[in-house]
């Protein structure tokens, strides 16, 4: 079932400090994006930022063409986690529904208020919380809600469809949705490659109450997002930072097939499905933990999928060649 501190669990920086060769997490590995970088090299840092953010979220109202009132800004998308549960749990939330694997902050955020926890195959007790991604995580796939999604709830139900992946899309175009029904949650540092900053924003539902766009705003702390994150938001929404991501994006789909073929070559069973620059494999182990620290031994990092219930898998972030070089070399050494 369910493991509270595998649901913590995040790759990236551990113990042993920045792996040399990350495949742990699922940022851009193009990046960080130039002209962001600069943007928050300019930031001015002597002040808070407006504690309303109104012209951030003006811009990124204006870059999704939807009101500005349905924009909220958060610390990152974990944190919007923890407020959006929150809320759904002062509103009467009785359960929350999940993906057969996903993201661990859901599990932690529901755990941490006591909701029901539900896979999408079994009964929730309403009204539910109910939790999507796309691309998912950690397989990177297309969701299987949107067929349940495109009617409507019988009882009181909080939608949330998590986007941080949907910029770094490699597998043709992303799929045309209807978002207007649900919430999103989009975390641009992905995208651009700079993880290391920490700001992300919701979009509300289209319908969505005044009164719940209040309540959620006052669930947030005090600037919430500093200058540096407000910096980097404003760069995202820009043509040439978008320009970036477009060029990156070819840069990445040739470096993930030819990360899918060292995967090939090195007996590695790669689970179908992936859409964007990541993906899951399974390896032919018996002691994966072993092995694992062994790689990190080497400066390597790659991201346990046993807290996502894939044991004996691991999932890989594109990564450059030389960072291909690298696993393939060290993975070879300690056999």
């Amino acid at each position: 079932m369910f493991d509270v501190n595998a649901a913590a669990m995040h790759g990236g920086t551990d113990a042993q400090g920045v792996p040399a060769h990350d495949f742990s997490t699922n940022r851009n590995a193009c990046g960080p994006c130039p002209m962001a970088v600069r943007a928050l090299q300019a930031a001015h840092v002597a002040q808070y930022p407006d504690p309303q953010y109104r012209a951030l979220r003006a811009q990124l109202a204006a870059f999704h063409g939807v009101a500005v009132e349905r924009i909220l800004i958060g610390a990152s998308s974990s944190e919007l986690i923890h407020r959006l549960t929150l809320h759904a749990v002062r509103s009467g939330a009785k359960s929350v529904q999940f993906p057969q694997h996903h993201y661990g902050d859901y599990l932690q955020a529901a755990r941490v208020w006591r909701l029901a926890l539900c896979r999408r195959t079994e009964a929730a007790v309403a009204p539910v919380l109910s939790w999507a991604c796309e691309p998912s995580s950690p397989l990177g796939a297309m969701e299987d809600i949107w067929d349940a999604w495109q009617q409507p709830p019988a009882q009181k139900e909080w939608r949330v469809l998590d986007c941080a992946y949907r910029p770094l899309w490699l597998e043709g175009e992303p799929p045309e949705r209807d978002l207007d029904g649900v919430w999103q949650l989009w975390t641009p540092n992905k995208a651009l490659g700079m993880t290391g900053v920490r700001a992300a924003y919701a979009i509300a539902p289209l319908h969505a109450a005044a009164a719940e766009l209040q309540a959620l705003n006052a669930l947030a702390a005090s600037w919430v997002v500093g200058s540096h994150g407000v910096a980097m938001l404003q760069a995202w929404v820009t043509d040439e930072v978008q320009q970036w991501l477009g060029h990156s994006l070819m840069t990445l789909r040739r470096w993930k097939a030819q990360q899918l073929a060292l995967c090939v070559r090195l007996g590695w069973q790669v689970v179908p499905g992936h859409q964007a620059n990541y993906f899951v494999a399974g390896l032919p182990l018996a002691e994966l933990e072993t092995h694992l620290a062994g790689l990190r031994a080497q400066g390597i990092k790659l991201r346990d999928c046993a807290s996502f219930g894939l044991g004996g898998h691991v999932r890989l972030g594109v990564l450059p060649p030389v960072s291909q070089a690298a696993l393939e070399q060290a993975w070879k050494s300690i056999q």
